[in-house]
């Protein structure tokens, strides 16, 4: 079954999106990192065992992929804002062999001891316009949340609204397990509801 992994801020810079998210929730990232394969960097906030938020942008300094970047950051534009939510699978290759080609080819990626292999489209979008999924497989029992210091703040849902959101639910089926999920007809948005200090916060 699919479960939300993570969920993706991206900015102009990773300054700008980690200002927001920080300034937003009152706290600051907890960790930062690179993804040499894609030329981005980003930074981790953590929200429990199993579920964390990250912010992402191009890295200026690093050499530029002969392909797309993922979550469509190469034609990124405008203020900060969630543009992905990853869900992650026991079986990434089975998962995608049930989906629509739109949601991409398997990309095996290492940073020191994580091990992920991620789904991305050539174009480097996300599937529906941008607003669907990107599926992640973890490798030997290592996951960010395991090492994460607590952020003390949690996912409460995470709102997909789209003018297929019907196509979209129905298209990952009987996978998705995750009621923090919901999907919404309406004008393209993804919207995050986080709770802290028993107030919630929405990220959009």
């Amino acid at each position: 079954m699919l479960v939300l992994d993570h969920f993706v801020v991206a900015g102009t810079s990773r300054a700008i999106a980690t200002d927001w998210v920080s300034n937003t929730l009152g706290e600051l990232p907890k960790v930062s990192g690179k993804h040499e394969y894609f030329g981005t960097h980003n930074n981790l906030w953590g929200m429990g065992p199993t579920c964390y938020l990250e912010t992402i942008s191009i890295d200026r300094a690093a050499t530029k992929p002969e392909f797309a970047r993922w979550f469509g950051l190469d034609h990124f534009v405008g203020a900060p804002r969630l543009v992905g939510w990853i869900l992650t699978t026991k079986n990434i290759k089975d998962t995608l062999s049930q989906l629509d080609p739109e949601f991409g080819e398997p990309v095996r990626l290492q940073r020191g001891k994580y091990k992920w292999t991620i789904s991305v489209n050539a174009s480097g979008q996300l599937p529906f316009g941008g607003y669907g999924p990107a599926l992640i497989e973890w490798e030997g029992g290592f996951h960010p949340c395991l090492d994460l210091p607590d952020s003390k703040c949690r996912l409460h849902t995470l709102k997909i609204r789209h003018p297929q959101a019907e196509k979209m639910k129905s298209s990952l089926g009987d996978l998705i397990n995750d009621n923090r999920i919901i999907f919404e007809t309406g004008v393209e948005k993804i919207s995050a509801e986080i709770e802290k200090d028993e107030k919630l916060i929405t990220l959009q």
